[in-house]
């Protein structure tokens, strides 16, 4: 009876470890000494964790041409948030491949050392978000959660769990949390023309928007500062190109001859003058001629 009774138990015992081993764990801390950026990563078995970015993008703020303006905003707000005062969640968007993304690497990079940390996220993992603000609360370094491409679908549910985080939860915003969020989307959701009737007219002209239209605008709205970009002329797309050449060791009398390649390079890809085109084009001619 006595056997019986122990192998029972040991397998109730397996049973429950094997059932522990699926369900979601608290997320743990990672070593925070490791890195400066981390990527946050939900395992096929449900868990999250935050996994090192051991090699980081050395992009400069310098490196960032014909995007004066938006620079300059993103690095006041990000000056402020790391040196204690009062900053805002950053909406960037526009169009693609035109430095919204690498600005925020940029800033990482050139506040890190005053204690600025980054903390990558997807957006089918947003509904964990509260997990990871929750972990980083009480630490004494500033976190970025940098969630790159965000839109939503209708019903998504990370969309209600977003404006949670940034403005509409019981609990107090946590000071050393910013979201920066990019997108090609100014409104975050897909927009449709027949939505456009639900605007209502005032006798004295005013439009007001439909709750359909509301509610769309309302998560983009939480975000504090929107930044926008737009896409480039030919002329300041070679701009970008000859400081993505100079950068490799090209001379200037060779970037001047490489403006003809350049313009070719980009009507080969759709007319697409963007900064990442332009950098594409510098890598590719920089290969080609021995350059490192």
């Amino acid at each position: 009876m006595n056997d019986s009774m122990e192998r029972l138990i040991s397998r109730v015992e397996t049973l429950v470890q094997r059932i522990e081993a699926v369900l979601p764990q608290p997320l743990s801390a990672p070593d925070w000494a490791a890195a400066v950026a981390w990527r946050y990563r939900r395992r096929s078995s449900g868990h999250g964790a935050l996994v090192p970015v051991l090699h980081t993008s050395s992009i400069s703020l310098a490196d960032l041409k014909e995007i004066e303006d938006q620079k300059e905003k993103i690095q006041r707000n990000t000056e402020q948030f790391v040196s204690g005062l009062p900053a805002n969640n950053v909406l960037l968007t526009g169009a693609r491949g035109t430095g919204k993304s690498s600005l925020i690497k940029a800033c990482l990079n050139a506040y890190a050392p005053r204690g600025l940390r980054l903390i990558e996220i997807d957006k089918d993992d947003i509904t964990d978000l509260p997990d990871i603000v929750e972990l980083i609360a009480q630490r004494p370094e500033k976190f970025l959660i940098f969630c790159d491409d965000l839109s939503f679908e209708e019903g998504e549910s990370g969309y209600k769990a977003l404006k949670s985080i940034l403005d509409g939860s019981v609990a107090a915003a946590t000071p050393n949390v910013l979201i920066y969020a990019t997108s090609n989307r100014r409104h975050l959701m897909p927009e449709y023309m027949s939505e456009n009737l639900s605007y209502q007219h005032t006798a004295d002209g005013e439009v007001h928007p439909g709750e359909v239209v509301e509610e769309k605008i309302s998560l983009s709205e939480r975000f504090g500062l929107w930044v926008s970009f737009y896409p480039f002329s030919q002329d300041e797309y070679l701009v970008i190109v000859g400081q993505w050449l100079r950068a490799y060791g090209v001379p200037d009398a060779e970037v001047e001859a490489a403006r003809p390649a350049a313009l070719l390079w980009a009507l080969e890809r759709g007319g697409s003058r963007s900064g990442r085109v332009a950098y594409q084009f510098a890598r590719d001619y920089a290969g080609q001629h021995g350059r490192t």
